[in-house]
């Protein structure tokens, strides 16, 4: 039963319900939230640990006017359906469906959109400046966790409001769980705030609560800081007024505190609520990651669906190779932002747990770290997302390219990535890191490749390198036991051919293959290269592919400006492209695609095998059959 929210069609009916009612509310959410993600998978202890915290926000603050901003997003799912969602839950992250993040353009209750982490209190200060610049915009309170505060982007964003003193809301959600256990001296500082049940809070705001929680949090002050009215905390030498810890599942407290902030707040404010994740379901509750990402699953035992994978993961077969190499080569080291499940990390650090760094969410330091580490004569591998590499660009270029060190890029989630949709898609690195003097790109066209590139990689030392390689099961190739140097800048020949060239750069070369076949019903002779490196290009392959074909086709896993222009630029400033060679660059369209499963994703790309094969005839000058 649903009985309170069957009658919620938008945040302003919470307002009418009287406190009793809205802690039934926040159990009929909490269980519609479990129900929704067992349907479609998701982000289910992060969600699940914020119902309290929605439904206070919401009871308390007149969203929409007042900008409610989640940092990352991925625990928006009580708020969606509170916010005029409900009845499309069961679309979740699916193709044409509800995005798993905050996104502006699915609801005026997404005022600012999200995935990454620790922007939340820099738009919350931008909204908060357009407000008192004159513009129809209320307060705004930004929520991000434990993790997400950790970061420096976190605290430039702290600094800044501190600095200018203006009415604004940041709940810290302290779950002390983010993706990966938060790790550094702040989140130890957090955990240090435990010492009492509450912490400071400005005198305005103990004047305004009820009197037993009144009377708690003005002893908590005295303990922590020694005397009533003093600073005791980083946050309030920062300029913020802070309350906390409080219990995040304790709605009467929650609301109390809330009103009591909203009422009396003049400066910044910091609220530390400690939530507990996957909270209400027991299965998540007792799961050592707390369901943060699952899949389908069955609410009453909690089992996941588990696909059956034809061949490990990418992500695994890096990990594993990684390790391998580093049995014998003791220079060896790893480091990442908060993702070692995620990038194969923790795979690297149970065999060599003295020699894996967790940086936490810091790719920017992370990047500068690894640089030195690399100056120092260590073999640092940085493995990060490609879209979230994109935070450590200034650190790329300036601390490792422009250094010529020899750090080693291991770029995951290269390509589209399916239910994470635009936010996570690894579509800029190619370009980005292509660009850059020193650096060698590599890409893998399959697993038994990834391995080949990590020995490469690791036995190249004459600068920086970085390798790519998809989200996902492989292509189920045979592996080596033992990795193979490449040599750097030269691709190969898969299969010869006369007519038509195909050059694929990494791991569309299936796709590429599929396209073979398609072709030679066509009566065609195809060749098929696999590139291996977008820098340095190998113009060898490429002089010999443009004289002995009518047409070449390069095709990659990456936006405009990537491989398929560094191939155009090569063919020009030698003079290869004249009348007698047609070329054509595949490669991701110039918009953002929305999640999908990756072979829809790759098809609204027009990067099918089907699309493929239409370009080359196109290109070979051959009408397509009707």
């Amino acid at each position: 039963m649903t009985a309170y929210l069957d009658r919620i069609t938008s945040p302003k009916d919470l307002r009418s319900l009287s406190d009793a009612a809205l802690c039934i509310l926040s159990d009929e959410l909490r269980g519609e939230v479990v129900e929704a993600v067992s349907k479609t998978g998701g982000h289910l202890g992060s969600s699940l640990g914020v119902v309290e915290l929605t439904v206070a926000i919401h009871a308390v603050f007149d969203t929409p006017r007042d900008k409610l901003i989640w940092d990352v997003g991925h625990q928006c799912y009580p708020h969606k359906i509170l916010t005029d969602r409900r009845d499309r839950m069961h679309t979740l992250r699916q193709e044409g469906g509800l995005s798993g993040f905050t996104k502006r353009s699915e609801s005026v209750y997404d005022p600012f959109g999200a995935a990454h982490s620790s922007t939340s209190i820099s738009a919350a200060l931008g909204f908060t400046v357009a407000r008192d610049m004159g513009e129809d915009t209320g307060d705004a309170i930004a929520v991000i966790g434990d993790g997400s505060i950790s970061a420096g982007m976190a605290f430039e964003a702290m600094n800044n409001a501190g600095a200018e003193g203006r009415r604004m809301f940041v709940i810290l959600n302290d779950n002390e769980m983010s993706i990966s256990p938060p790790v550094g001296a702040m989140s130890r500082y957090i955990s240090g705030l435990y010492a009492s049940p509450f912490g400071t809070m400005a005198e305005g705001f103990e004047a305004a609560l009820p009197g037993p929680i009144r009377d708690h949090a003005r002893r908590a002050r005295q303990l922590v800081t020694g005397a009533a009215g003093g600073s005791g905390t980083l946050f309030e030498e920062l300029g913020f007024q802070y309350f906390g810890p409080i219990d995040g599942h304790d709605l009467p407290q929650l609301l109390a505190v809330l009103r009591s902030a909203r009422t009396r707040a003049t400066g910044p404010v910091l609220i530390h609520a400690c939530t507990v994740k996957g909270k209400g379901y027991a299965p998540a509750e007792t799961a050592a990651d707390k369901y943060h990402g699952v899949s389908k699953f069955d609410v009453a035992s909690g089992a996941q669906s588990k696909s059956r994978p034809n061949a490990p993961s990418y992500t695994k077969v890096f990990g594993q190779a990684l390790v391998k190499i580093a049995d014998t080569d003791s220079r060896v080291v790893g480091i990442t932002a908060a993702m070692p499940s995620g990038t194969g990390m923790d795979i690297f650090a149970q065999s060599h747990p003295k020699r894996m760094f967790d940086v936490g969410i810091a790719e920017q330091h992370g990047v500068t770290f690894a640089a030195a580490l690399a100056a120092g004569g260590l073999k640092p591998f940085c493995a990060i997302y490609s879209s979230f590499l994109q935070r450590g660009y200034d650190q790329i270029v300036h601390d490792v390219a422009l250094q010529n060190l020899p750090v080693r890029f291991a770029v995951d989630r290269a390509g589209l990535v399916g239910a994470d949709g635009a936010t996570h898609a690894g579509a800029f690195d190619v370009g980005y890191l292509a660009a850059l003097p020193n650096m060698t790109v590599m890409a893998a066209s399959d697993e038994a490749e990834l391995i080949h590139m990590v020995t490469t990689a690791a036995a190249h030392n004459s600068g920086p390198i970085a390798f790519r390689y998809p989200r996902g099961e492989g292509t189920g190739v045979d592996m080596p036991e033992v990795g193979t140097i490449l040599e750097i800048g030269k691709g190969k020949i898969v299969h010869d051919g006369s007519d038509v060239a195909i050059l694929s750069f990494g791991a569309h070369l299936s796709e590429a293959l599929k396209a073979r076949e398609i072709l030679m019903g066509q009566g065609m002779s195809v060749t098929i290269a696999d590139a291996r490196f977008a820098k340095p290009l190998d113009t060898d392959l490429i002089r010999q592919l443009a004289k002995n074909h009518r047409a070449l086709i390069t095709i990659e896993q990456g936006s405009k400006g990537g491989f398929g222009a560094m191939v155009l630029h090569e063919l020009a400033n030698t003079g290869q492209l004249d009348e007698h060679l047609a070329v054509r660059t595949m490669t991701l369209p110039d918009r953002f695609i929305d999640q999908a499963a990756p072979d829809a994703m790759y098809a609204d790309a027009g990067l099918t095998a089907a699309d493929i094969a239409a370009t080359a005839l196109q290109a070979a000058g051959i009408k397509i059959p009707v």
